[in-house]
């Protein structure tokens, strides 16, 4: 069962949270930019894991993600520029976000 779409619970009484990450990638201009409703230390685990594995000779090693929306982002580490996560926030809803 899902969230209650005019409320910031889950379905499991949980508080969802929405963290705003910007990936830049080398020799490309644009950054990549995001947001998912897990937490920020998710996503270091992610990179870190990542990196652990280039680090261990392993090629083709990817950082993959998916964002709320259900796009899916997989990027290279070779090709990894930097990571930046934002805080986490409760997920607005309602007119007070306008």
């Amino acid at each position: 069962m899902g969230a209650d779409p005019l409320s910031n619970t889950a379905a499991d009484g949980r508080k969802e949270i929405n963290v705003e990450i910007t990936i830049g990638v080398r020799n490309v201009a644009r950054e990549l930019n995001l947001e998912i409703t897990t937490d920020g230390d998710a996503v270091v685990e992610a990179v870190s894991a990542a990196l652990a594995k280039a680090a261990e000779g392993e090629k083709g090693a990817i950082l993959d993600i998916s964002d709320g929306k259900g796009r899916r982002i997989v990027v290279p580490i070779e090709a990894l520029g930097f990571v930046e996560i934002g805080a986490d926030e409760p997920r607005r809803v309602g007119f007070g976000t306008i």
